[in-house]
């Protein structure tokens, strides 16, 4: 059971679906986006424009919104795009940057310029999203800046009687292949300890927004199936928060054939929150021959993908209680 304020819950609602799961289609990229589609067009990102980047949002939030609970926009090119999502669809919007501080060690965060948590609620928004770069084997000098960086924030969404959703993402402090097999083996202790750091009541989070804990092409390899789903329960044994699962730029069916293992693992979790894994396979189609050949492939392959992702859940996931 969700214990939090009525308006928390009255916003947590708009976001779920009529069985209570979080079935939500994220949009936010920024900065990836730009790089994605200028590389499809073989342009520099720089030639990529703002009507462009809120062009596609708006296509993608149309023909995805009405199979989506909730759809993550972000305020920099998002904003159009979310009064044409479906009028069952929730809204969600980024605080923070694209990126990261890249002039020191430590991946640390930004919030957006001009905006705050009650900004986020007057826009329309039914809850904040905030993303952060973060693994337990970091520096703790770096690692108390964003434990006080994300406090900050859940005080923010707390006087603003907003939900506040807190996506981590993991990676190798010492600079190594984030898609190897040494950083695999790892990632199942960064997952399940980053779950465990920010289901403290100080951060004030009401949602985790999570990894799958382990690197799929490496079952097998780095752990074996039955390890593999071990992972699946210790990472969720560690919060009692609500918390969902993110693809992390995955393949679709890479992220379907994650999703039915944490379900046939019996794991409770609470949704999706998914953005590329749906319709990152539409950046071409776009960068080729422009929004109507967009509109066309989203209607039928992006619809595909959403509906298999749903047909999960509708069979896995565990509804959250109000």
């Amino acid at each position: 059971m969700i214990t939090t304020t009525k308006g928390k819950l009255e916003n947590l609602n708009k976001l779920t679906t009529k069985k209570g799961i979080i079935a939500c289609a994220a949009m936010d990229q920024r900065g990836s986006l730009q790089k994605s589609i200028a590389k499809a067009k073989g342009v520099d990102a720089k030639e990529i424009t703002k009507e462009q980047m809120a062009e596609f949002k708006t296509i993608v939030t149309k023909v995805l919104s009405p199979y989506a609970s909730g759809i993550l926009l972000d305020p920099e090119f998002g904003l159009p795009a979310a009064k044409a999502r479906s009028k069952n669809c929730g809204l969600l919007l980024a605080y923070e940057k694209s990126g990261y501080d890249n002039t020191q060690p430590g991946r640390l965060p930004d919030l957006l310029d001009n905006w705050s948590a009650q900004k986020i609620k007057e826009a329309g928004a039914n809850a904040v999203k905030i993303l952060l770069y973060y693994t337990p084997f970091e520096k703790k000098s770096v690692n108390d800046q964003k434990h006080e960086w994300v406090e900050a924030i859940g005080k923010e969404c707390t006087k603003a009687d907003i939900p506040y959703f807190l996506e981590f993402v993991g990676y190798d402090s010492t600079g190594g292949d984030e898609k190897g097999l040494e950083y695999a083996k790892l990632k199942p202790q960064i997952v399940a300890r980053s779950m465990e750091e920010f289901s403290k009541p100080r951060y004030a989070v009401d949602v985790l927004k999570v990894e799958i804990p382990v690197n799929m092409e490496y079952v097998g390899k780095a752990y074996s199936k039955k390890e593999a789903i071990a992972h699946f329960h210790a990472a969720a044994a560690t919060t009692t928060k609500p918390f969902i699962y993110l693809s992390a730029g995955v393949d679709d069916n890479v992220f379907r054939t994650s999703l039915e293992l944490a379900c046939e693992a019996g794991v409770k979790f609470n949704g999706i929150l998914c953005g590329r894994a749906t319709w990152k396979e539409g950046i071409p189609v776009y960068a080729k021959s422009g929004a109507k050949a967009l509109e066309k492939w989203l209607s039928d392959r992006g619809v595909q993908n959403i509906q298999a992702l749903n047909a999960i859940l509708d069979k896995g996931a565990t509804p959250l209680k109000f």
